[in-house]
């Protein structure tokens, strides 16, 4: 605020009748203990209106909307571009209910969509089906791999092994039981990529055992990271390998357990999510 420097003349100041004192310039504090004069008190008074102008005017701005002649015409600068709160992903993968999502975008944001994707089946009840699995496996992986990962497969999921699951040779659940096996990515990262590869981890924690009332396997969950090598093949990502440790793991939280009633009602009345950046 300047008014008060613009009256720098003698005799009366803003009509006061007051006689206005100059002191030199460097001088020590000039007001001491006395009384201010009229132009101090002018002066703070000119401060004190031109602030609420000020706050009058920016409270207007803010409630205008998108006026943008008026933004212009008033100097105060464009509005940010609507890039600035526009979602960061590309476009959304293309998927239909029951089916694993395809056709993801050719870059690592892309494979990033598909390892999370691809996380949820291969850590899932339903790989452990026989019937579903060569389906599954024939989905998510390059086609010089299927062969030789669905008898790996095969051979890890056992008859025997899906007995210590509680789980038929179908990989069913017996009669009052349910087994969950559902992964959730709790977030995606590029350790390498190209045109034609990249190598994704997948943060994941899941929920895994047997909701049943005299299950001897409760339903549990669990932390872990997937590192999935992804390959460009026929127009999308696909699983070249993958491996699996565990963690990082939080701190166990206090919740109380569900009953393996409302465990497994949960499970089959919550879908799950498809997964892209």
């Amino acid at each position: 605020m300047s008014l008060g420097d613009d009256q720098e003349g003698s005799g009366g100041y803003g009509g006061t009748g007051q006689t206005r004192t100059r002191y030199p310039e460097g001088a020590a504090d000039v007001y001491g203990g006395a009384r201010r004069s009229g132009r101090s008190s002018s002066r703070s008074l000119v401060t004190v209106v031109g602030v609420i102008v000020l706050l009058i005017a920016a409270i207007a701005f803010a409630n205008r909307g998108g006026d943008d002649s008026s933004s212009s015409a008033t100097g105060a600068g464009s509005r940010p571009d609507t890039t600035s709160t526009a979602p960061s992903g590309t476009k959304p993968v293309q998927s239909t209910p029951g089916l694993i999502p395809t056709g993801y975008a050719h870059d690592a944001q892309g494979a990033q969509s598909a390892a999370a994707n691809y996380a949820t089946v291969l850590v899932s009840a339903d790989i452990l089906k026989p019937a579903r699995r060569a389906e599954l496996v024939q989905q998510v992986f390059v086609t010089d791999k299927q062969a030789a990962l669905t008898a790996k497969f095969n051979k890890a999921y056992s008859a025997e092994f899906l007995s210590k699951l509680g789980l038929d040779q179908n990989g069913d659940a017996t009669a009052g039981h349910t087994y969950v096996s559902r992964t959730v990515p709790i977030g995606t990262k590029v350790t390498s990529a190209s045109a034609t590869s990249a190598a994704v981890e997948v943060w994941c924690t899941g929920l895994y055992g047997t909701a049943g009332a005299d299950s001897t396997d409760p339903v549990t969950s669990d932390w872990f990271t997937m590192t999935l090598q992804m390959r460009w093949a026929d127009s999308d990502w696909k699983v070249d390998s993958f491996s699996q440790k565990d963690g990082p793991a939080p701190v166990p939280g206090d919740d109380k357990a569900s009953s393996a009633d409302e465990m497994a009602q949960a499970v089959q009345e919550y879908g799950g999510f498809t997964y892209a950046r």
